[in-house]
């Protein structure tokens, strides 16, 4: 949020996802009806395979279908998968969270690398 702000972004709404279980389905439907023009894009910090992105990705691909608007599935903006929570280095640590951003808020959906994910329903 500090960046969209800083950068005079627009364009982009994110809506903030504090609690996965239960799964805020009816909020989320409600938002993804109000932009239905949007792309949806998960944006988290952990690695792909740990954080809420595996629990989600089924649920919000779900809602963003039910939804019916320009986005035919979410995103994802965040870490590679991982062995490991972090990666050692403050340095690299840093990169991949400048990463993270610049994807979410500037970059081309098509140029994002993806995890991998199940099949569109």
């Amino acid at each position: 949020m500090e960046r969209r702000r800083d950068e005079g972004v627009k364009d982009v709404a994110i809506v903030r996802v504090e609690q996965i279980y239960p799964w805020p389905r009816k909020t989320l439907l409600r938002h993804l009806t109000n932009y239905r023009n949007a792309e949806v894009v998960w944006c988290q910090e952990e690695p792909a395979n740990m954080g809420s992105w595996m629990f989600v990705s089924p649920r919000l691909d779900y809602l963003v279908g039910k939804a019916g608007g320009k986005a035919t599935r979410p995103v994802y903006a965040g870490r590679r998968e991982s062995a490991s929570t972090a990666t050692g280095s403050a340095k690299v640590h840093a990169n991949e969270q400048k990463t993270i951003i610049e994807q979410a808020l500037f970059a081309k959906l098509k140029d994002i690398p993806q995890p991998f994910l199940p099949p569109n329903p």
